[in-house]
């Protein structure tokens, strides 16, 4: 049986304009793929395109979305054994691989069937930024100049060079994809020495002091409270190796093992081959913690805290989470005020604390970097924040003759 293409109006999302996006639609045993191709129209603009002889505008649109079908139909002849990974990679290679969003909306799929929604996100407001700068978009016009001309128009629109350099990865990602499958070759690679290097953004040191730490340990709350709640998971962060939220919401009884808890991050556990375990050694505070706000049932395949739900989806569990670590962020906002505390006390300021001051105090970076479960040690580096005023007093009078 042959596979079937067509190219549809999708009435499933709808812009503020009334349009709806064109989609190709492949179906084959039943089951159908949608493969974006950048154009969107009103139901009537639709219509029109449909007629008979459409006229101006629709006529050129007609003559574009019949040329994109009449290459899916030749790619669908040409394979003697149909499935849709073999299409895909024939039709993103099809006219030097000028799908760009098409493989976008591919790869977002892959991450969203793995769960990993958060990426998903990402890839998604990157190829939402992108289409706007540059509407179907080819592989072949990703020149370094079109990427400096890209990072000019994000930086008039009000992004930081932060977000530019997250959405251009997502988009080296995908380059990269195109190289291997030779959609484009080494020379057309648009990214590296001397072409276009991705900018990094401005790392903003967001460490404690060590005193700082030692005033919300010491900062005196009403037992069972949310502010008491937030204060505590902070602080258990913090000694837990800067362990992030999800990945301590996603502890069970089965990670404990005596005097430390064994755990593999959420972030790297689906994406890396060898993924390597953190081990965290326990203090007699963090003890006292979790014991103070674990489940009442310690089966081993039991969550640690009650926070998450068994069995939920991957949607259900990011929202849990991120609303946990959004209420824990606003009483850490409130125990800043009322310590006197400058810095804006998140769940991710626990984090970077836990690595600047062990190197504050020499201790490895190789040590810091397994702690914080990074593959590498740009990474860690980039995590450190500098060092207190107080200790470069203390250096500066070295440059003083006694």
């Amino acid at each position: 049986m042959l596979a079937n293409a067509a190219i549809v109006l999708d009435p499933r999302r709808i812009t503020k304009d009334d349009k709806y996006p064109l989609k190709l639609r492949i179906t084959y045993n039943r089951k159908r793929r949608y493969y974006g191709i950048d154009f969107h129209l009103t139901k009537e603009e639709w219509n029109k395109v449909n007629d008979k002889n459409p006229k101006g505008e629709y006529k050129e649109t007609r003559f574009k979305t019949d040329s994109i079908l009449k290459a899916a139909d030749g790619i669908i002849k040409e394979i003697d054994d149909f499935s849709f990974e073999s299409f895909e990679k024939k039709y993103f290679k099809d006219e030097g691989g000028k799908f760009v969003e098409a493989r976008f909306q591919n790869y977002i799929k892959k991450l969203e069937n793995e769960e990993r929604i958060s990426t998903a996100i990402s890839y998604r407001c990157a190829m939402n930024s992108l289409k706007k700068f540059k509407p179907n978009m080819t592989f072949k016009e990703i020149v370094p100049d079109l990427l400096k001309k890209y990072e000019t128009w994000m930086i008039g629109e009000g992004n930081s060079m932060t977000s530019i350099g997250i959405y251009l990865r997502s988009l080296r990602t995908l380059v990269n994809e195109a190289l291997r499958e030779d959609i484009i070759n080494q020379q057309q690679y648009p990214f590296g020495k001397h072409k276009y290097t991705i900018p990094s953004g401005q790392n903003i040191k967001k460490a404690l002091t060590i005193a700082e730490v030692q005033q919300i340990m010491n900062y005196q709350t009403v037992s069972g409270t949310s502010e008491d709640k937030a204060r505590d998971f902070w602080v258990l962060s913090y000694l837990c190796n800067g362990a992030n939220m999800k990945d301590i919401c996603r502890w069970k009884f089965k990670n404990l093992h005596g005097d430390k808890i064994v755990f593999y991050r959420a972030k790297t556990e689906r994406t890396s081959r060898n993924p390597k375990p953190i081990s965290v050694m326990l203090t007699d505070k963090s003890k006292q913690i979790v014991n103070k706000w674990s489940n009442s049932s310690q089966s081993p395949d039991n969550y640690i805290f009650p926070i998450l739900e068994q069995n939920i989806s991957a949607e259900r569990e990011k929202k849990i989470i991120e609303q946990f670590i959004k209420t824990t962020n606003k009483y850490m906002k409130r125990i800043a005020k009322e310590l006197g505390i400058s810095q804006n006390l998140t769940t991710y300021v626990a984090r970077h604390t836990f690595s600047t001051i062990l190197k504050r105090n020499g201790v490895p970076i190789s040590f810091i970097s397994e702690s914080l479960g990074h593959g590498d040690l740009r990474t860690t580096e980039n995590y450190l924040g500098s060092f207190e005023d107080e200790q470069k007093k203390e250096y500066t009078k070295l440059l003083i003759p006694l």
